[in-house]
């Protein structure tokens, strides 16, 4: 046997094993993602739109990966159905009342199918148990109510902008207040007249209090006033004593 010959047979040899190396890897890469080397249990549920959701995407519950997705399949003309492979030792801690959502591993990352957690005294779900489900929320929804938001926001500041361009045009009531001295000036002045109105009623108060016609019930109410304050003061005390 020549050596071209023996060369040959080891080029073979190697090749074999690396492509048995690389199956061997592939099998153990898809088996694990599959959870064929775990005990699992089967969980059903239904959409009407899976949103992006494919087969083999993740499953979590409490932020943990607990399974996969095995297959999504249109069930009749408006319900998607989707099975799930749960990891056998979380089975206790999934109820009947738990629902499945459609959420994202990121702000733009991979579809994935989310359990919320059930009541604390719910029955644990069984293998091949039917779940409620939410329906998710389109991307393309959330953009559109982003968008009329933005396009409010614009219209709102676009009249604030005029508001301010009238106001400082002197325009408008508020502009006129503003910029007209002459309706500044009169304010000013109603604010002294009221101030000089208030002086002269205190100063008629003291002067009928001084009247002879009104001294009379001033004394009365200042000795109500000072009889009411010896009576709190009195009872102040008797509540010291006691």
């Amino acid at each position: 046997m020549d050596t071209h010959t023996q060369k040959f047979k080891a080029r073979l040899g190697l090749f074999i094993v690396g492509g048995l190396g690389l199956f061997v890897i592939a099998i153990f890469i898809i088996g694990k993602q599959k959870n064929l080397f775990n005990p699992v249990f089967k969980l059903t549920t239904t959409f009407n739109n899976v949103s992006g959701l494919q087969v083999g995407s993740i499953i979590r519950f409490s932020g943990i990966n607990i399974g996969t997705v095995d297959n999504i399949r249109i069930a009749n003309d408006s319900t998607v159905r989707v099975d799930m492979l749960i990891k056998k030792e979380v089975q206790k801690f999934i109820k009947t009342d738990c629902e499945a959502g459609i959420g994202s591993s990121g702000v733009i990352g991979d579809r994935i199918l989310i359990i919320t957690q059930g009541s604390s005294d719910g029955a644990p779900a069984k293998d091949g148990q039917h779940i409620e489900s939410k329906e998710p929320v389109e991307t393309d929804a959330i953009m559109a109510s982003l968008q009329v938001t933005a396009n409010n926001a614009e219209v709102i500041s676009h009249q604030l902008a005029e508001i301010m361009i009238k106001i400082n045009r002197g325009k408008g009531t508020l502009g006129r207040l503003i910029k007209d001295t002459t309706i500044a000036e009169n304010i000013n002045q109603t604010i002294v007249n009221l101030k000089k109105s208030s002086k002269g009623l205190d100063e008629n108060m003291n002067a009928a209090k001084e009247n002879f016609l009104f001294k009379g019930y001033f004394n009365r109410k200042k000795k109500a006033a000072l009889k009411k304050k010896e009576n709190a003061e009195e009872q102040r005390t008797i509540d010291k004593k006691k």
